[in-house]
């Protein structure tokens, strides 16, 4: 497995990304991630949506959760044709608890706690922590990536309006 040592830093110390090293243009690979029933989804089955794809460490944190609030707002108004989806290492079953406490439901919460796949996929997989890096991919119907942030510093927020732009433009808007 690929390896990219400080890509991302935690508090400043440099952490190694493992996984593949995907690229604006490249085709989103496909991997099964868990949903809140524990069921096996396939980020295939987003197809035919433009698909904002937010990687986030863990819900239970401070960053993540302020992130998934802003996508879950942001998602109300880029209408039918736009998906958000949030994966992280979380247990589905605390997904789901903390969906509920922050009222998010305009965002798909999904896990990639079992093997990885997703964070391996998309090289966002911390080796030294096995949690997912702070990413966004925003992905055409056709399932390219059109955008791709890996936020350096995991305590750090993305640039949401670069993310949202770049979304808008795939709808033509």
């Amino acid at each position: 497995m690929k390896e990219r040592k400080g890509l991302v830093t935690m508090r400043g110390s440099p952490l190694t990304l493992a996984g593949n090293e995907l690229k604006v243009g490249d085709q989103v690979p496909d991997c099964e991630v868990a949903g809140k029933d524990l069921e096996p989804v396939k980020l295939s089955s987003f197809r035919n949506k433009v698909c904002i794809i937010s990687s986030i460490p863990s819900l239970d944190t401070s960053v993540c959760d302020m992130m998934t609030r802003r996508f879950n707002k942001e998602a109300v108004s880029l209408g039918e044709d736009v998906v958000v989806l949030a994966i992280s290492m979380d247990l589905p079953f605390a997904q789901t608890r903390w969906c509920a406490a922050a009222d998010v439901k305009n965002v798909y919460i999904f896990s990639d706690h079992r093997s990885a796949s997703f964070g391996q996929a998309f090289g966002v997989l911390i080796k030294d922590l096995r949690l997912l890096a702070r990413a966004v991919f925003v992905v055409d119907k056709d399932g390219i990536i059109h955008y791709i942030e890996i936020v350096r510093e995991l305590t750090d927020e993305p640039d949401y309006e670069a993310v949202l732009k770049e979304t808008k433009q795939l709808l033509g808007k």
